[in-house]
């Protein structure tokens, strides 16, 4: 055991306790001084001083109990994946769940034990942070300086201390933020929680830093990004607490991220991809680059793995409702929005209650909607059609929304929903991620003389069911995927399985046209 002993100065004024200490013994972390403060082992005037955020008077008399510092650093075997080395420094490439230096939490099993093992020359270095003048957090990988002299060591402490070496990062965050952009919030020590870092005021503790961040791809269904970050000043977990700010977490960020994001990775997705500094004897200007880890690749690869949204539609009488039927025969989830419409309109349903307000004889004596009453009075009353439809299809629209969350949180690969009118309202400018749409193509001969036999529809009704909706030109023009029903039950059969195929190889697609994009990007 040892004690420390110090009177304040003039200059320290106004200090907290653990930022005076932590200059007095350097040999320690913040953490473990902290810790002793709490335990009782610090004095101020002869009391105890127990909140390492007190502020000091000048002449006060301070004592700290501390145990002897552990210097000798045992080397350790393990991999180093060293990109650059001279008899000054080098350049690594940290993995992710690698702590960078021993600490009271992980006092073995660091980035410098193994260091040690390969340049047995740093333990000639003090302390336990031999050649260390920068850190990574535990779970962030990338790239490292290692200085190989105590000289070396002081001449890049002191780079870094001037912001004179460029640092970019690799990160996936949630959602879409602006092609480019800034964030200078001063960050401090979160107040409520000791191990994480927070956006704090200046007048409260809070340090000036500045975080830069430029766009470089995004998820078509705008769920997460990737982004390039530059460190313009080097504060504890700035580029996580930042981005949290500006309501864009960290995937995989344990500390920052709500619940659902922080499940769609295995760790941080924080990469140190670039670094550029002038070495510190030759001072000729050296640029490294490293592409992020596997895991990272990974995760960009598995949350664009969603499940395939299709969508069926076509013209009244096109075959529709059976391709749907011969998708299900093949394991496609399924659901139908005139299924839907149904029980909206069956007794009891929202659609029921909302229509038989609207006018008398709209409703069967069960209290369903009477169907031929409410199609003659919206052929006959201007603008009934149009309100109907504009509740009864956003009630739909959500049902057809909920089914396909459902769907996929259960894991489904696909699932289809059958939606006629899905142009007419609108529905294509609305989902997301955007369907992708199935249309059913058939001439309107053979639509008509269906829907006159199978359904014993007249002329008349076919002819304006036929005008309420696009042309079917218009309509299969705006499909993504044409299914061609103008055979036999057997032939669509056939194209609902050749289909299932075609969707299969869009989705392979997808994936090598997205692994080619992001390994264009950060290789």
């Amino acid at each position: 055991m040892r004690i420390l002993r110090h009177v304040t100065t003039a200059e320290q004024v106004g200090q907290r306790l653990d930022h005076l200490l932590c200059a007095l013994a350097p040999e320690f972390t913040r953490s473990a001084l902290q810790k002793a403060i709490r335990e009782g082992r610090c004095r101020l005037d002869g009391l105890d001083a127990t909140f390492p955020s007190i502020r000091l008077r000048a002449g006060q008399r301070l004592e700290l109990d501390m145990p002897e510092p552990n210097a000798k650093l045992k080397a350790e075997e393990g991999d180093v994946d060293v990109l650059w080395q001279d008899k000054h420094l080098l350049v690594c490439n940290k993995p992710p769940g690698l702590t960078v230096h021993p600490c009271p939490s992980c006092p073995e099993h660091t980035l410098v034990q193994r260091l040690l093992n390969h340049i047995p020359q740093l333990g000639d270095m003090e302390g336990l942070r031999p050649g260390i003048v920068h850190r990574l957090d535990k779970d962030t990988s990338g790239l490292m300086l290692v200085a190989l002299t105590e000289a070396d060591k002081q001449t890049l402490s002191a780079a870094f201390a001037q912001r004179a070496i460029h640092k970019e990062y690799l990160a996936l965050v949630q959602g879409r933020p602006a092609d480019h952009g800034h964030c200078y919030e001063s960050i401090g020590r979160n107040p409520a929680t000791k191990v994480k870092m927070a956006v704090v005021p200046k007048s409260h503790g809070g340090r000036e830093a500045h975080t830069e961040w430029f766009r470089l791809w995004t998820a078509t269904d705008e769920r997460f990004s990737l982004l390039a970050l530059t460190l313009h000043t080097g504060r504890t977990h700035q580029i996580r607490v930042h981005m949290a700010h500006l309501g864009h977490p960290l995937l995989g960020d344990s500390l920052y991220a709500p619940q659902t994001v922080r499940n769609m990775a295995p760790r941080q997705m924080l990469h140190a991809w670039r670094i550029a500094f002038a070495h510190p004897v030759s001072n000729a200007a050296m640029h490294f680059q490293c592409p992020p880890p596997c895991d990272m690749r990974e995760t960009a690869l598995s949350c664009t793995r969603r499940m395939q949204r299709i969508v069926v539609t076509g013209n009244p009488g096109s075959g529709k409702s059976r391709l749907t039927q011969f998708l299900a025969r093949h394991g496609a989830q399924q659901i139908s929005a005139d299924d839907v419409v149904a029980q909206l309109y069956a007794k009891g349903g929202a659609g029921a209650q909302w229509i038989g307000q609207l006018a008398d004889g709209l409703l069967t004596e069960q209290g369903g909607v009477n169907k031929t009453a409410l199609l003659d009075a919206m052929q006959k009353v201007p603008g009934l059609r149009h309100e109907v439809e504009r509740i009864v299809h956003a009630l739909t629209r959500q049902a057809i929304e909920h089914f396909w969350t459902q769907q996929e949180a259960a894991g489904a690969a696909l699932a289809v929903a059958e939606v006629p009118l899905f142009f007419e309202a609108g529905w294509h400018t609305s989902f997301r991620p955007v369907p992708i749409v199935v249309g059913v193509r058939c001439p309107f001969s053979v639509r008509s003389a269906r829907m006159q036999n199978s359904r014993n529809w007249s002329p008349e009704k076919i002819a304006a069911l036929e005008s309420w909706q696009w042309s079917e030109e218009r309509k299969l023009a705006a499909c993504d995927i044409l299914v061609d029903n103008s055979g036999t039950e057997k032939d669509l059969d056939a194209q609902a399985h050749n289909l299932l195929l075609t969707l299969d190889k869009r989705r392979q697609t997808a994936e090598k046209t997205l692994r080619t994009a992001l390994n264009a990007i950060w290789e």
